[in-house]
């Protein structure tokens, strides 16, 4: 989901780092244009720490880093997911299980290089497990929660949810108001993810890659629902419709 959506929105060439095991003509049947990388694999068939050096290789040619859909929480490929923040160069963006990676240790974000672009997409619960607050005290001020921990990390945060928050350390603050509740569904954060990193690898700022791309993938949405319904609406619905949410924003 988040490879597609970045070639939907504008990515020249994307690589999808995966576990050896899942390697396969059933995957590359379903996304033909993204280039599959193998990688090292634990036991339990997530991408091992031993990874390390070839995704260190692939980031020579890339122009920005996502990390965290579909990567598990098993311990290897959690440190794997923290090596990886403490040692990038370049753009970084941070999802899922590259959000629930920082738990215990978010103090990893102050060890990126300030002058790279980092963008968190947590949502309410994943917010509340870094930051060791309760779901209902982010909930209870959406704009405050993304901006302070914005600010305290020199980062940009997607607090997503109803009327979606995009906060960064500069001051800059953006509410979607794109998008409906049928885009509740499984795989729906993902190709958000996938679209605010094609967004930052053609040159945005994570502010303003975020802030675009939160607002197109709702638009993406509400076209989509209005074809399938809300309640039949699935992620890969929005993905069909960015196209045409480019070209009516455009």
């Amino acid at each position: 989901m988040c490879s597609s959506a970045a070639m939907r929105s504008g990515a020249g060439l994307v690589s999808l780092g995966i576990p050896r095991g899942l390697f396969g003509k059933i995957i590359k049947k379903k996304i033909p244009e993204v280039i599959l990388e193998p990688l090292i694999q634990t036991r339990q068939f997530t991408i091992s720490e031993n990874a390390y050096p070839r995704i260190k290789e692939l980031l020579k040619v890339s122009d920005i880093l996502i990390i965290g859909p579909g990567l598990s929480q098993n311990k290897s490929t959690k440190r794997l997911i923290q090596r990886l923040i403490r040692v990038v160069d370049k753009p970084i963006l941070l999802d899922a299980d590259g959000i629930n990676a920082l738990q215990g240790n978010v103090n990893l974000l102050d060890k990126i290089n300030k002058n790279l672009e980092v963008v968190l997409t947590p949502h309410p619960g994943e917010l509340a497990r870094i930051t060791g607050k309760s779901i209902g005290q982010i909930q209870s001020n959406r704009k405050q929660s993304a901006f302070i921990f914005a600010r305290r990390h020199k980062i940009t945060v997607v607090l997503k949810g109803h009327h979606t928050v995009v906060a960064d350390f500069r001051g800059n603050l953006y509410i979607n108001k794109t998008g409906n509740p049928g885009m509740a569904t499984a795989g729906s954060g993902d190709v958000l993810s996938g679209m605010i990193g094609a967004f930052m690898g053609q040159g945005l700022s994570g502010f303003e890659a975020a802030k675009c791309a939160v607002y197109l993938h709702g638009l993406a949405g509400d076209l989509a629902a209005k074809k399938k319904t809300q309640v039949c609406l699935i992620a890969s619905d929005i993905i069909d419709k960015i196209p045409q949410a480019i070209k009516m924003s455009s």
